[in-house]
């Protein structure tokens, strides 16, 4: 079959190949995905369409909720990507609206109110201003605002929440180190080392005073 401008479905497909060959490979199913969805064309066998999953995701979620045709619920995305502050809580939440959310909960944009009804929903600690918090990660660079009260992810936000998070876990750096045992002698006793005394200790010493002569 040929496409309206004359040229064969095969083509067609070669110049979409052309044009995603040097594009990186979560990249290239980001932008099928996008596609798939702009033209309602299904990406799986039976008409169902799949929610995508970066690849760094891969391992994050059990086999369940990576099966196709199934959806991951808000708690079970935000405990995943365990954001460290709010503003990656308002990327995580926008990303999950647009990408990963069933298609009747979709939504290219979030607002303050969905914004604590997703903490709400996460179980996570309610936001006291959240339409500050959506400022301050337009401000970080993580969200558009696109309409008054309204902003979506960008790819700062995306990059963000399919590549980095969950960061590492900064209490797993500190490492507790046992106290050094102290060394005994053959003997048995403990190798007790005076420590030398510094020229302030020595000053400290009480001077020795001659006793008074008796009187005559």
């Amino acid at each position: 079959m040929s496409t309206g401008d004359g040229s064969s479905d095969f083509e067609t497909a070669s110049k979409v190949s052309a044009l995603l060959r040097p594009v990186s490979k979560d990249r290239q199913q980001k932008i099928l995905r996008w596609v798939a969805e702009d033209l309602d064309v299904p990406l799986a066998g039976g008409g169902q369409t799949t929610s995508w999953v970066a690849p760094s995701d891969v391992g994050r979620y059990t086999p369940s909720q990576l099966a196709p045709g199934r959806t991951v619920d808000i708690k079970t995305f935000v405990a995943a990507k365990n954001p460290r502050s709010d503003m990656q809580f308002a990327a995580v939440v926008a990303y999950y609206y647009r990408f990963e959310a069933p298609p009747d909960e979709s939504l290219e944009s979030i607002s303050p109110e969905v914004l604590q009804n997703a903490a709400r929903l996460a179980n996570r600690h309610r936001l006291s201003r959240p339409r500050q918090t959506l400022l301050n990660a337009k401000s970080q660079g993580y969200l558009d605002q696109v309409d008054r009260g309204q902003y979506r992810i960008n790819s700062v936000g995306e990059n963000l929440v399919a590549m980095t998070l969950p960061g590492p876990d900064p209490s797993a750096s500190q490492v507790i180190r046992p106290a050094r045992a102290r060394k005994t002698k053959p003997g048995g006793k403990k190798d007790v080392r005076k420590t030398p005394r510094t020229k302030s200790s020595q000053g400290q010493r009480k001077k020795k005073v001659a006793p008074k002569k008796a009187r005559q």
